[in-house]
Formats: C-alpha cells, sequence, structure tokens
C-alpha cells in the first residue's frame, strides 16, 4: 500500500464517497456517492484547467460490476441534463468498467476501498493513515473524501462505499 506514496505528491488524487445507511433514508445510495464522486472529480479537473490552462478530460474507471449500467446512464444524465450541482464538463466519455485483473489502477482502487473499510468498519487505520494525503484538497478543504452520517453518534456502519482513484497528468511548474 505504501506504493502510493512513491508518486509525485501532486500526480495522484483519491477520491471517496462513504454514506452511513441511516443519513440516506429513500434516497438511493448508488446514485448519490457516483453523484458525489462525479461531481468532485469533475470540479477538480476545471480547477487543474482554471490553473494551469490545461484542459484535461477525465477518464472514470470502475471494477466490473451490476451497477455498470446504471452508472453509465447516470454518467450521461449528468453530463446533458446536470446533477444537484450543475452538469459535468470535463469527461472524455462515460465510466468505463473493467475487471480488476486488467489494469493496476483497478486494483489500486481496490486497495484504496480496502482501507476505508478497515478504517471505518474496524477503528484500523493501519492503511488509511498512508493514503488520507491523496484524497483531493485545495486550499485547506478536502474535496475529495466526502463521508455522509446519520444525525446521531453513532458508528458509521457503510452501507455504500464508492471509490475513483485519479492520476492526472500534472505539468511540471
Amino acid at each position: 500500500m505504501s506504493g502510493i506514496n512513491k508518486f509525485r505528491t501532486d500526480s495522484v488524487r483519491l477520491f471517496a464517497c462513504i454514506v452511513e445507511k441511516a443519513a440516506l433514508t429513500g434516497t438511493d445510495p448508488v446514485h448519490y456517492c457516483f453523484e458525489q464522486i462525479a461531481m468532485r472529480f469533475d470540479q477538480f479537473l476545471g480547477r487543474r484547467h482554471a490553473k494551469h490552462n490545461d484542459p484535461q478530460r477525465g477518464l472514470m474507471l470502475f471494477d466490473e460490476s451490476s451497477t455498470e449500467k446504471r452508472l453509465q446512464t447516470l454518467a450521461r444524465e449528468f453530463k446533458y441534463q446536470g446533477h444537484s450541482y450543475g452538469k459535468t464538463r470535463n469527461y472524455a466519455e462515460v465510466p468505463v468498467f473493467l475487471d480488476s485483473k486488467a489494469t493496476r489502477l483497478i486494483q489500486l482502487a481496490d486497495l484504496v476501498a480496502f482501507s476505508i473499510f478497515r478504517h471505518f468498519e474496524h477503528n484500523d487505520d493501519q492503511y488509511f493513515n498512508l493514503i488520507k494525503h491523496r484524497f483531493d484538497e485545495e486550499g485547506g478543504v478536502q474535496h475529495g473524501f466526502h463521508v455522509l452520517r446519520a444525525q446521531t453518534n453513532s458508528s458509521i456502519q457503510p452501507q455504500e462505499a464508492n471509490v475513483f482513484v485519479a492520476a492526472p497528468i500534472v505539468k511540471s511548474e
């Protein structure tokens, strides 16, 4: 897991959405998490463009799952009709779904998801502490790690946890 820290500080950004089951009564957790990740990654790409005049297009890679068609439909809706925060503008295409054996980025996302799971489910920060500084942030505001908890002070029991690993090409300055 420490291999992620061998990348340049600005070359890997992580995005994750963690939702406590009781916090989303009547709301589809897959839709909610995908909207959060899609919006946050799109804003990251927009900030990169504004800061470096470098119009990068994002590509989201996901592990094959039963939610593939639903996420592709949501991605098109977010681009053309918009989502709760506007329209996505910086994606090259709809999400691509791959077998985790096909690419190391999917395997990396699995490791990130495992570290988040251990952090919340077992209060084990061993791996989470290695990656927590990789979640997208700017100006002291963390954009890449979204947690939605119920109103109670109970420990979080994630119903849905989606993780996205972004590895943008960043210009040296």
